[in-house]
């Protein structure tokens, strides 16, 4: 597996929130579909109100997530 950071911005009327995510994914499709089930089900918003910026692998020795970077590097 490997490590995406996705960003973007939520785009609800009266508001836009800019967000970067880090997720565990084998693609960069599938971490952008996770991204869209957990922000969609955390803030309920609609898929068409969230807009993906980028979605970038991530070295692991640039793991901003304390989480994930224990599972990758295995400490």
């Amino acid at each position: 597996m490997k490590v995406f950071r996705v960003t973007g911005r939520i785009c609800k009327p009266n508001l836009a929130t800019p967000f970067a995510k880090e997720v565990m994914a084998s693609k960069s499709e599938h971490a952008i579909e996770k991204i869209y089930a957990e922000i969609g089900s955390r803030h309920r918003v609609r898929r068409y109100h969230i807009k993906i910026v980028s979605s970038e692998e991530v070295p692991a020795d640039q793991i901003e997530n304390a989480i994930l970077k224990k599972i990758v590097l295995g400490e």
